[in-house]
């Protein structure tokens, strides 16, 4: 029996998935659909819901960062010709997306298959040896990343061993923050951005390094968040987030994450590469993004991944991860490998290309196409403001005041 609730979100529909939705109602679908919409209950009991109870909370997503890219082409070229004689070698090969303030869009793939490659493309961090195609547009329109309006994190930590959590997130608030502010606002800012990360009981602790005790590697990890969060930006990239930790780390570093958007004000885009999130960590994604040898395997909602993959003849088993299936279903680095047993099963080059196939002439498919295209044509007014930091006498006094700190500690 169906059952419809009001909803203050903007235009979306996905057939695939068993919803339809208007601009102000979303109707779940009936329990004969052929798909019906996923009723598990995830991330502590808000399931399925929790897209629409955080755009009841943002009522103001409108001023959020849209991102979209379409026909996205990257190609490295090199000095030395390959096997086959060329140059250059293409390691995203058309893909297209899009992400949208208030959700965390997940970015997955075995190794190799151009995970980074694409966050650096959106980012606008490719190098200079390789050559982009193919449309990214901000708020629809065709931009650079503004300062303060976006933050990247990278895979390895940058931090000074020797600064407690509480001086490195505010020394970096000096730096990154404008002379306008007062100390104490800044300084306020900083011990927000560090409670908002759930290290408030780790602040007059040292980061610690070789030889030296101090953060665990979970803490570190969301440290260097806090100081990428501290302008407040409304596009947020991670690389591989939860790379060298454990999984019960990994997990409370992504629930931050994913709950970062529910601190007020304007809701935050979020997009991550990830390698291999366990079952807990998986629930936390809204939209995922799944690449294998550059090519999009499936792009859409994170809850209906599974289905997609069952209607085209890879169903995951009962009682295993997702995420672990997707990947060793589209994992070719292995193929060979007959020691495990794989003998009889379906060739992993005939499986990524059934499956990249099926999503070409699935609805998720389509509504992905017009989903970009609605984005493309929306008018979001004037472009991203590029936000002021500190002046040149500010940075040099507090640069030289933390090298005199490290140095004395060290």
């Amino acid at each position: 029996m169906a059952s419809s609730t009001s909803l203050h979100e903007y235009s979306y529909s996905n057939e695939s998935a068993g919803i339809r939705t208007a601009v102000l109602e979303v109707e779940t679908v009936g329990h004969n659909d052929p798909l019906p919409r996923t009723t598990t209950v995830t991330r502590s009991g808000l399931g399925a819901a929790r897209n629409r109870n955080r755009n009841e909370n943002h009522p103001k997503l409108e001023e959020g960062v849209f991102l979209t890219w379409e026909d996205l082409w990257v190609t490295v070229v090199s000095k030395a010709k390959s096997e086959n004689g060329s140059r250059s070698r293409s390691i995203l090969q058309g893909v297209t997306g899009y992400a949208r303030p208030g959700e965390l869009l997940a970015i997955m793939g075995p190794s190799g298959c151009g995970k980074s490659t694409l966050l650096d493309a959106l980012g606008g961090r490719l190098s200079s040896n390789t050559r982009q195609t193919g449309k990214i547009l901000i708020n629809g329109q065709k931009q650079a990343l503004a300062y303060g309006t976006s933050a990247y994190v990278t895979q390895d930590d940058t931090l000074i061993t020797t600064l407690t959590v509480s001086e490195a997130v505010y020394y970096s608030a000096q730096l990154q923050l404008p002379d306008s502010m007062s100390k104490a606002e800044k300084k306020e800012r900083a011990e927000i951005t560090i409670r908002e990360m759930g290290l408030q009981d780790a602040m007059n602790t040292r980061i610690g390094g070789w030889g030296s005790k101090g953060l665990s590697g979970g803490q570190k990890r969301r440290v260097s968040i806090c100081i990428e969060l501290l302008t407040r930006p409304n596009l947020l990239f991670l690389d591989e987030p939860t790379s060298g930790l454990d999984s019960a780390a990994s997990y409370y570093v992504m629930s931050r994450i994913a709950n970062l958007d529910k601190t007020g004000g304007t809701p935050r885009t979020v997009i991550t590469s990830i390698h291999q999130p366990s079952s807990e960590v998986f629930q936390l994604f809204d939209n995922l993004c799944l690449l294998s040898a550059g090519r999009t395997v499936y792009f859409g909602p994170a809850s209906t991944a599974n289905q997609f993959f069952s209607l085209c003849g890879f169903p995951c088993p009962t009682l295993q991860n997702p995420s672990d299936h997707f990947l060793k279903t589209i994992n070719k680095d292995f193929e060979q490998d007959i020691e495990q047993g794989m003998v009889g099963r379906t060739p992993t080059e005939v499986a990524i290309d059934t499956l990249v196939k099926s999503y070409k002439e699935s609805e998720s498919y389509q509504q992905v196409q017009r989903q970009v295209a609605e984005l493309c044509e929306q008018d979001f007014g004037e472009e991203l403001e590029k936000r002021s930091h500190a002046g040149f006498l500010t940075q040099s006094f507090v640069l030289t005041r933390r090298s005199f700190m490290n140095m004395y500690r060290d």
